[in-house]
């Protein structure tokens, strides 16, 4: 970003770089759409959520997020919960709550290693319409988040209890257009409702995949070690992995220093756990 300043007028923020990646911009010159790419990023992508954002932001009850680990393979989830579970801190932070889930924790796994995330919201019901929202996330602690901003609810269905809070800071805001999004109506809730947190096999759907059935293909399963079988060996071994993760992000290869960090504090993730939200 650079600044000038008009003649008696009030300093005004320019843009010096395009936002995107090279890969896009890559594409955008060879199928012809970089001025049209230039003209979208100029009316529609913001480093902040402006008033009309944030109120979107507060009525939604899901959105889909998109992590990947160190080496770049990604995943993609679901997120849901009751409207405005997606809370605005400020005009450039979110924090959602993680619920229970399967135990697998690949979001916060993927967030640990790599804090770029992409979400998208999808108002399928009212607007039709969609808000991309890409930053940096890190998790922080239920009871942290609650020192912090004491005004964030505590839910008193078990399922929906936060176990911890991502909070991501924006970096890119922008539309997503309305012309291939279905125009969805809610039904009436039947039964129960929704199982928030339960393990009931079928409520959770059961093996609608079959995947269970085809075990027998797939060969054994050896899990790893479990921690509390060897805590110190499965810790030793879990920091070390982190430990080259973090050489290799600051470009000393995957093995290089590979004894270095002997002595040194225990690394912890991408991100600081400080109370500072």
């Amino acid at each position: 970003m650079s600044t000038f300043e008009h003649a008696g007028q009030q300093a005004t923020t320019l843009r010096t770089t395009r936002p995107g990646s090279d890969g896009e911009h890559l594409v955008q010159q060879r199928m012809g759409t970089t001025d049209r790419a230039d003209r979208f990023y100029a009316d529609q992508v913001l480093d902040r959520l402006n008033p009309r954002m944030r109120e979107f932001v507060n009525r939604q009850e899901m959105f889909f997020l998109a992590t990947a680990d160190r080496h770049g393979a990604c995943d993609n989830t679901f997120r849901a919960g009751p409207p405005g579970f997606l809370h605005v801190l400020d005009d450039a932070t979110l924090t959602y709550p993680e619920y229970r889930g399967n135990g697998v924790h690949a979001s916060l796994g993927n967030i640990e290693e790599n804090p770029q995330v992409g979400i998208l919201m999808v108002d399928f019901l009212r607007d039709r319409i969609g808000l991309h929202v890409n930053g940096r996330a890190r998790s922080v602690a239920d009871d942290e988040m609650r020192r912090a901003h004491p005004w964030l609810p505590a839910d008193q269905v078990p399922g929906r209890r936060a176990l911890v809070w991502v909070v991501i800071t924006v970096e890119e805001a922008y539309i997503h257009c309305a012309k291939h999004i279905p125009h969805f109506q809610k039904v009436p809730a039947r039964g129960h409702g929704r199982p928030w947190g339960t393990d009931d096999f079928k409520r959770k759907g059961g093996d609608f995949f079959g995947a269970a059935s085809e075990a027998p293909d797939r060969g054994p399963y050896l899990p790893p070690p479990r921690p509390d079988a060897d805590a110190a060996t499965w810790r030793a071994e879990a920091e070390r992995v982190l430990a080259r993760a973090e050489r290799h992000a600051l470009g000393e290869g995957a093995d290089a220093g590979a004894e270095s960090t002997a002595g040194a504090p225990p690394f912890s993730g991408w991100f600081s756990r400080g109370t500072s939200v």
